[in-house]
């Protein structure tokens, strides 16, 4: 991924379309941020990758729907 990233940026150097400079480089952009959270998932660096025990998650509530 990392390599297409690369390459992304370099081609929003290489055309002169506005439209077409802005989709390289958003695509870029998100692929950074997949590439930042598989990194921190195999880090386990963010708290939503980290487990937590049992005891520590807060309960669910029941949702009753007909209620308004």
């Amino acid at each position: 991924m990392r390599q297409l990233i690369d390459h992304l940026r370099e081609d929003v150097e290489k055309v002169t379309e506005p439209k077409a400079q802005a989709l390289f480089e958003t695509s870029a952009e998100v692929l950074t941020g997949l590439v930042k959270a598989f990194d921190d998932y195999e880090t386990k660096c963010e708290g939503a990758w980290r487990t937590r025990p049992l005891a520590a998650r807060p309960k669910e509530r029941a949702t009753n729907a007909s209620r308004r």
